[in-house]
Formats: C-alpha cells, sequence, structure tokens
C-alpha cells in the first residue's frame, strides 16, 4: 500500500513538471518575436510622360508704341483708354492746316510743270525734222532737247513732292498699327507733337493669344539630352508639345498651350535659358507681366519605374534608397536616382527594374538582411473606411416627475 502511494505521488509530480514545462515554452514562443510582415509594390514598367513645372510671366503677343511722324499741335483725341481698338483706326487728329496747303502747293507745282512739257515736246519733235536738213543749227535742235528734259524732270520732281506732301497729310492721322487694347493716354488736346519723338503717345498690346516665357536651367537640359540619347526618354516636336498653365493663386488656367521654341542663350548669372509658350486668351484673363507656373511636357517615358513616396528614404548624405525584399523574402537596401516627382510617386531612373518589390509600410520595424513576409501593398482609398460610424446623440427625454408620496 505504501508502495503503490509513493508510485501515484510519483506520477502526479510527473505531470505537474510536464504541465509546467509546456506552460513555460509556450510562454517563450509567446514573448519572442516573429517574421516581421511588409507591404510592397511591385514595380512595373509603365509609359508614362515627362513634366516639369517651371517658373514665368506672361507678355503681350504683339506690342506696339503710338508716336507721331509730323510735328504739331494736337486737335483731337478719337480713342477710350483702356478699350480695344483695331488695325488702322484714328486714335489722335493732329493740326493739317500746314500739310494741306504744302500739299496743294505741290499739286499746284506739278500742274505747272505738266502744262510746260507738251509744247516743250513738240518744239523739240520740230528742231528734230529741221536739223536732218540744215533748216536749223545742231546748238539750237540740242537746246530744245535738254529743255524738253528739263521739263519732264520737273514733272517727276513735282510728282514726288506731292506724294510726300499726301504722306505728311495723311500722318496728322495718328492710327492704330495692330489691334488690340489701348492703354492710357501720355498726351492731352493742345499738346505740341513732334515728329519721331521718343516719348510714346500711348501703347497697344495685342493678348489674345499670349506669349508666356519660363525659364528652365541648362542642367536640366543636359539631363534630357542624355536621357533621349540613351533611349530612356522619347521626345516630342517642340510645336507640338502641350503645356499647362496654373495661376498666381494656384488655380488651373482653362486652355492649353503651345511650346513654340526654347532660346539658344544661357544666361550666365543665372544658368538657365527661356521657354517661349503661346496660350489662347478669348477671356482676356491672362495679362502682361502676370506671374505663372507652366507645366511643360518635355518627353515620354517608354519603361518608367514610379515608386510612392512614402518606400522612398534618405541616407545621412541625402542620396535616396529603396528597401526591396530579395527573391529569398530579406530585406535588402538599393540605392535609386529619383528624377523627380510624379504626383505622390518618384520618377526611378537608375536602382529598380521592372517585377521589384519594394517595401512602403512597416519600415519601421525591419533593417536590411533580415527575414521579412510581403503582402500586397493595399493604398488608403481600397482599405475602406476603418473609422466606425458615430451615431448622432439622441435628444435627451424629459425628466419624469417623481411619484407622489401617499
Amino acid at each position: 500500500m505504501q508502495y503503490s502511494r509513493k508510485a501515484v505521488l510519483m506520477a502526479v509530480v510527473a505531470v505537474l513538471v510536464v504541465t509546467m514545462m509546456a506552460t513555460g515554452c509556450g510562454k517563450k514562443n509567446q514573448g519572442g518575436q516573429g517574421t516581421p510582415e511588409v507591404a510592397v509594390v511591385v514595380m512595373e514598367y509603365e509609359k508614362v510622360p515627362v513634366e516639369r513645372e517651371l517658373p514665368g510671366r506672361t507678355s503681350a503677343f504683339l506690342v506696339a508704341e503710338v508716336r507721331p511722324q509730323v510735328s504739331g499741335i494736337i486737335k483731337k483725341r478719337l480713342f477710350t483708354e483702356g478699350g480695344d481698338v483695331k488695325a488702322g483706326q484714328s486714335l489722335y487728329q493732329i493740326d493739317p492746316a500746314p500739310y494741306q496747303a504744302a500739299f496743294d502747293n505741290a499739286s499746284a507745282s506739278l500742274a505747272r510743270a505738266e502744262a510746260n512739257l507738251p509744247p516743250l515736246r513738240s518744239k523739240a519733235q520740230r528742231y528734230k525734222e529741221l536739223v536732218a536738213i540744215k533748216a536749223v543749227s545742231q546748238q539750237e535742235f540740242e537746246d530744245v532737247t535738254a529743255a524738253q528734259m528739263q521739263a519732264e524732270a520737273d514733272v517727276k520732281y513735282w510728282k514726288a513732292a506731292v506724294e510726300t506732301a499726301r504722306i505728311n497729310l495723311g500722318y496728322t492721322n495718328v492710327n492704330a498699327p495692330i489691334a488690340g487694347r489701348i492703354g492710357k493716354s501720355s498726351v492731352t488736346v493742345g499738346a505740341l507733337a513732334t515728329a519721331n519723338q521718343p516719348a510714346a503717345f500711348t501703347t497697344i498690346q495685342q493678348l489674345d493669344p499670349v506669349y508666356v516665357d519660363v525659364t528652365q536651367s541648362s542642367q536640366d537640359m543636359l539631363k534630357l539630352q542624355r536621357y533621349m540619347a540613351s533611349g530612356t526618354l522619347k521626345g516630342t516636336a517642340v510645336n507640338q508639345a502641350k503645356v499647362k498653365l496654373f495661376l498666381e493663386d494656384g488655380t488651373a488656367y482653362p486652355q492649353e498651350g503651345t511650346l513654340k521654341f526654347s532660346d539658344v542663350t544661357v544666361d550666365p548669372s543665372t544658368g538657365s535659358f527661356i521657354l517661349r509658350m503661346v496660350f489662347p486668351n478669348p477671356k482676356g484673363i491672362l495679362l502682361p507681366g502676370m506671374y505663372v507656373r507652366a507645366l511643360v511636357q518635355q518627353g515620354i517615358a517608354e519603361q518608367a519605374i514610379l515608386v510612392p513616396q512614402q518606400g522612398v528614404s534618405r541616407d545621412p548624405k541625402g542620396n535616396p534608397y529603396v528597401l526591396v525584399v530579395d527573391p529569398n523574402s530579406k530585406v535588402e537596401q538599393r540605392m535609386i536616382t529619383a528624377d523627380h516627382a510624379i504626383g505622390d510617386k518618384w520618377l526611378v531612373t537608375e536602382g529598380l527594374k521592372n517585377g521589384d518589390r519594394v517595401i512602403v509600410e512597416g519600415l519601421q520595424r525591419i533593417r536590411p538582411g533580415i527575414p521579412v513576409k510581403a503582402v500586397p501593398f493595399k493604398p488608403a482609398a481600397a482599405q475602406g473606411d476603418a473609422n466606425p460610424k458615430i451615431e448622432p446623440p439622441k435628444p435627451a427625454q424629459p425628466a419624469q416627475p417623481a411619484p407622489k408620496a401617499k
């Protein structure tokens, strides 16, 4: 009986020891850290336009400074400041009286010269016949011929004088050289106008379409040329490149523009050159001198790699890198070349290829070389609203009166 009790006691102790060991092992496994889970995005080649956002200013398509071409007193101003004018429209009237008199004088002199010419022609013709039969001397014939030629020259001279007087008389009407919007007038009625004076009467600007001149660094230009030479980037024709515009307040301009040309000279003080674009401006929204930002399409990347910005980190020197999951499910650090941002992604030109798995979530729990469990990345929009809906508070019920004591 005593031996059976010892056997039972030993069996109970063995069971307790096994149970305690199993419990301890379970707690140890629970307290240990398993393989971390990370969200990855698989890189795929994409065809994306390469765009640059460049600062610039607007300028008028045509600018004409209105100046007088004859001198005189201004009699009338025939336009409204700030309004639209048409090409050839009369703007100012200079006193035409002296120019009308000069025109009349030249016309009269021309008439006199033309009246003297027919008799001299007839006389020269008669002397030509007479000198042939020796009826007049050769000297007399030459004198008459010279008088005829002088009369013909007088007619040409006065014709030119009449034309000059007519032109000057026409210049007393100062007309608009181009169509557009006219500015303020710097002179008033009664002011003295001087021919070809340095100060303009007013300025006319054509505002539909308008030019937009933006600056781009020569370093970017060299980078684009290198990409195009290597085939990474496919260029577009200059006159076919479309441009989007953003105004000073950040709003998008509704009309799309066209890139016309790029300047061939680099400004040595800034290291940049000018790109000129043309934008339609039917409603007059764009005014000369406005600050704008242009989004210029400078080519198409046939095999582009786009990485979410949240997956790109930088080392102490500022060089960008990403963490990728290699074929052995281990973390690998990869240095990359991030060209520029496209939306919420970076355009990567070097360091990644098609099929690479870039880690975008769980970066705080990992380091290069450790094994991880990769799961597909789900953007916040695809995950749905994780926040539970909060029901509006119900209106408070009125307090019930306490029952009266019997």
